[in-house]
């Protein structure tokens, strides 16, 4: 494991700030000495970034489907020791990483493939039309490209897959865009091992030095200084709102704005359908045991808000619910941070008059410090809606169940809720005919809408979509998960009037790539 500020190909000398990273389960310093990277080392970084890109925009798909691969190939060459790195780091257990390694390695692949077949790209071709009248048409052609340089935060909650080789670096580079990646200093070491993985592959390429760099700070101001560098073109970032908004605020006071894909927060709620109460109840408040629960809460698509009519279905729910969670032991998270913010917000709820306690896991690890302890609560729908406070997430293995009189209080409730990444409706064939305006609403809320099904899990494919409205997400036209996420890194480039012979292979009236355009109105090969 090497410690050191990566640039390219060459790490840097320790200097500056140094930092370890703590085992949050033990609270306890871990081996390996980081630096925190100076504002000077940012900018070269950045600049060569960009250098690289001048190159690495133009090389062909199938040398970057090559790199993919190979990326993936030395995450796996890694082995146990990446999976004990990141169990220290994290507090996860070994399964759950085992899976995060799998998904980090599996979207590369999925990029990879992407990439050789090519029509990603979104070819559109309208050729001339000298004769046209009353005015001729000029031969044009478009197609995405590249930005440019990308800063991409790593995110405390997932080590591995939403951070130094995680969906938005995949993304990027398949895409044509160098990348600097901003460590997230809870798992540096984790961060280290695959920035070396990453290294290698480039170097076994011959990809251009400065298409991949890694940065540590326990601050932040490197952060800051890689957004407000005049080179960089796009960040992405996975946190919480306030972070979010400030690299949002940082881009947009630039010289030259430039976007922010930020993930920030949700609490994905889950309706609960009173047919599906009465059927199932006690089925459903197994599911939701576990799924607020998995992983001590912390990802971001925990059903943090439980909504439901009052009747008798909901109240065996309710039982079985408080059951479950009594039994559910307590976990480590992430970072003593995260755990005190966890106790801050949930002890806040509790303080209201309005909020009761429904269910609380009995079984702390005393062995262990920053314990994520569960707690389901319950509070009237009217008081619900008098205080916004009741929407802000508690990050962690909490959920807050929301009780109306009616269905009417119920639709004012989603009425009143913000953008979401997920919204679930637990509910009966027969009662999703009756109540399509709820549903229909709930599409508006969110990025997925999910029918009896938890919302904890995310397919890493071509059609899911990981984003929702403000304030989940900071702009919900694009998801951060699945082959999509491409085109966060490119935007729209139209040729006008060029010879054949001076397009790019995507555009060539004879298609040599062999992908699937729009060419006069018509999607063919």
């Amino acid at each position: 494991m090497n410690t050191r500020n990566l640039i390219g190909y060459s790490y840097l000398p320790e200097l500056g700030n140094k930092f370890n990273a703590v085992d949050p389960a033990l609270g306890v310093d871990l081996p390996g000495d980081f630096y925190a990277a100076s504002l000077s080392e940012a900018d070269a970084a950045v600049n060569l970034a960009d250098k690289a890109f001048a190159v690495y925009r133009n090389i062909g798909k199938t040398k970057k489907a090559a790199f993919l691969r190979s990326i993936a190939d030395e995450i796996i060459a890694i082995g146990d020791t990446l999976i004990e790195r990141a169990m220290s780091e994290s507090g996860l257990p070994a399964p759950r990483l085992q899976g995060e390694r799998g998904r980090t390695t599996n979207q590369l692949y999925m990029f990879a493939d992407l990439l050789d077949e090519g029509s990603w790209v979104e070819a559109i071709v309208d050729t001339a039309m000298p004769d046209r009248k009353p005015l001729p048409r000029a031969d044009i052609r478009k197609m995405m490209v590249p930005i440019g340089p990308a800063v991409v935060f790593g995110a405390s909650n997932f080590p591995m897959a939403f951070s130094v080789a995680g969906g938005d670096t995949a993304a990027a580079l398949a895409s044509g865009c160098p990348v600097i990646v901003k460590a997230h200093p809870a798992h540096p070491g984790t961060s280290a091992l695959v920035a070396e993985a990453i290294k290698k592959a480039a170097e076994k390429n011959d990809i251009p030095e400065g298409v991949f760099s890694i940065l540590y700070d326990n601050g932040y101001a490197v952060g800051e200084a890689l957004v407000k560098h005049p080179k960089t073109k796009i960040v992405t970032f996975t946190g919480s709102l306030k972070g979010g908004m400030a690299l949002l605020k940082m881009a947009r006071e630039r010289d030259e704005p430039i976007p922010v894909f930020a993930e920030m927060g949700s609490i994905n709620p889950v309706l609960l359908m009173p047919q599906a109460l009465e059927n199932r109840a006690e089925e459903l408040a197994k599911t939701y045991t576990d799924s607020i629960t998995m992983s001590a809460g912390q990802f971001c698509t925990n059903p943090g808000l439980l909504l439901a009519v009052k009747s008798a279905g909901l109240d065996r729910f309710k039982q079985t619910l408080a059951e479950g969670i009594a039994n559910i032991n307590s976990a480590t998270m992430l970072t003593p941070g995260i755990c005190a913010n966890f106790d801050k917000l949930s002890k806040g709820m509790l303080a209201s008059p309005n909020v009761s306690i429904i269910g609380h896991s009995d079984k702390l690890n005393a062995e262990k410090v920053n314990q994520g302890v569960a707690i389901v609560t319950e509070i009237t729908a009217a008081a619900f809606l008098a205080d916004e406070k009741y929407k802000e997430e508690v990050f962690g293995p909490y959920s807050m169940l929301v009780v109306a009189d009616d269905m009417a209080q119920l639709e004012q409730v989603i009425d009143s809720l913000h953008g979401q990444l997920t919204a679930t409706v637990m509910a009966e064939k027969e009662e999703l005919a009756a109540y399509k305006n709820i549903t229909d609403k709930l599409a508006n809320l969110a990025g997925r809408v999910i029918l009896n099904n938890p919302p904890t899990g995310v397919e890493v494919g071509n059609a899911i979509q990981h984003g929702g409205p403000f304030p989940s997400t900071s702009d919900s036209r694009f998801t951060s998960v699945g082959t999509s996420s491409i085109k966060r890194f490119v935007r729209p480039v139209c040729w006008q009037n060029w010879s054949d012979d001076l397009l790019p292979d995507e555009l060539k009236t004879g298609n040599p790539l062999n992908i699937w355009r729009l060419f006069n109105n018509e999607w063919t090969k």
